[in-house]
Formats: structure tokens, C-alpha cells, sequence
């Protein structure tokens, strides 16, 4: 359960408690196609003034493009693809860039034909798994959830046999995101804010939880963003709210 839950507002930055100033690691999560969530992370992004970013939705090589003296959203774009990789519109993402314009970025995404390929053999024997913890045995209430989880996020369409599967992408995820946020605080000595959909930032199972097995000396806050006051699953440092955007029946794509 999260920690405490407030309504979104254009002073978003007045919301940030002092343990967040704090910590080494900020992790902002979201719903991708919020842009009251982008607003607020921006707004954080500024008042947190990080030395790198991390984002779930950037390869490292997407990454690495963006850190040159870009002048405006136009040619950060070109330098990066954004528009052409199929995540929300780059003008909400946009605004976060230009907030710590300066900052090292750092990308963590996970391509379908990487993960297709990591996923060939067990999440144990991946380069990143003794690392973060993917090598111990999962707890068995923990992976039901996990799998209830996945099923509800496809609308029940996924045939059983494949949410261990998807449980796992999602872990080989967290990983990767675990790995370039160390790596950013390593390099920078932090702050470091991460922006990531709220699955990946909850604290008790998502990259938080793989970062605090790898670095517990690094200080992590999470914040969750909901939608309307409904209940975001997962522990969170902060749990913050926002209005819900018009969106079609996400399960029509299943029918």
C-alpha cells in the first residue's frame, strides 16, 4: 500500500517531500498515456535538478543520441527516433528532457526481439540475474499475483500457460532498469530520476526492490501516479493522483 495519496496540481514541485530531495534515486512511475503524469514529472524533474535520467521507453543507443546540446524538441526527436517507437506522443515526454536539459541520459528498454531471445532460456541464467535476484526461487504468493496481474493487463485473452512467460519479461525488465539507474548513480554520484510506468516502480517487487538487493546503500524513493482516486497496485514511497484522460476500451484490441 502506498504511503500517502494526493490530488494533482500545476504545483506539482511543492508536493516532494524532503526524503524524495534525499534520496539517490527518484522513481517517477505513470500511466504512459497520462499527460497530467508527464506534466508532474516534469515539474519533479525540475525542483529534483537530477544528474541523470533514466527512461523505460529509450534503448541505450536511443540513449546515447540524446546526450548532445539539442536546441529544441524537433531535433531531439530526430536524434532519438521517439516518434517512430510506438510509446505516447513525444510532446508530453518532451517537457521532462527540457527539465534537466544537461542531464546524462540513460535508456533501458528491453526490445521485443532481445527479450524474445533472453527469454529462450531460464530468467536464472541471465547476465543481470545474480546481480538483482532474478536467480532465487520466486515466492509462490508473490508469482500468483504476478500472473493475476498479467492476465487483467491483457483483458484475460493470454492463454495460462503464458503469463509465467510474461511475469518473467516483466522481471528481465525491472533488471535492465535496475542496471542502467545503478549504473547512472555509479557514474554520477546521483540524483537520478527514473521514468517508468508504475508497474515497474513499485517498491515491493518492481526495479526498486531488484535495486535495493544490488545497492542497499542507494537511497530510492517511489512514486506511483493513479488515475480518479482508484488504488495503484503495489507499494509505493507516495501514491499521487490525477484525472484520467478520454481512452477507448483498451480490452477492444483483445475481442
Amino acid at each position: 500500500m502506498a504511503f500517502a495519496v494526493a490530488l494533482f496540481s500545476c504545483g506539482a514541485a511543492a508536493e516532494i517531500p524532503q526524503t524524495a530531495r534525499n534520496a539517490h534515486v527518484v522513481v517517477l512511475g505513470e500511466q504512459h498515456d497520462n499527460p497530467a503524469h508527464h506534466q508532474r514529472q516534469a515539474e519533479w524533474t525540475e525542483a529534483i535538478a537530477p544528474k541523470a535520467l533514466v527512461f523505460e521507453m529509450l534503448t541505450p543507443d536511443q540513449a546515447a543520441n540524446a546526450n548532445f546540446a539539442w536546441v529544441d524538441q524537433v531535433e531531439l526527436d530526430a536524434a532519438i527516433n521517439w516518434s517512430q517507437n510506438g510509446w505516447p506522443s513525444f510532446d508530453m515526454y518532451f517537457p521532462i528532457f527540457k527539465a534537466a536539459q544537461g542531464a546524462i541520459i540513460y535508456g533501458a528498454l528491453v526490445t521485443r526481439e532481445e527479450l524474445r531471445a533472453q527469454l529462450e532460456k531460464p530468467v536464472s541464467e541471465h547476465p543481470l540475474s545474480a546481480t538483482f535476484g532474478l536467480d532465487r526461487l520466486a515466492d509462490p504468493e508473490e508469482q500468483s499475483a504476478r500472473e493475476v496481474l498479467q492476465a487483467n493487463a491483457h483483458c484475460g485473452a493470454l492463454p495460462e500457460e503464458m503469463l509465467p512467460v510474461m511475469v518473467d519479461a516483466q522481471r528481465l525488465r525491472d533488471a535492465a532498469l535496475a542496471d542502467a539507474t545503478l549504473r547512472a548513480v555509479q557514474a554520477t554520484g546521483g540524483p537520478v530520476v527514473v521514468i517508468t510506468g508504475n508497474g515497474h516502480a513499485r517498491s515491493d517487487w518492481g526495479m526498486p526492490a531488484l535495486l535495493a538487493y544490488a545497492a542497499p546503500e542507494v537511497r530510492v524513493f517511489s512514486v506511483a501516479q493513479g488515475e480518479d482516486s482508484a488504488e495503484v497496485d503495489g507499494a509505493f514511497d507516495l501514491t499521487l493522483d490525477a484525472p484520467s484522460p478520454d481512452r477507448p476500451d483498451p480490452c477492444e484490441a483483445f475481442k
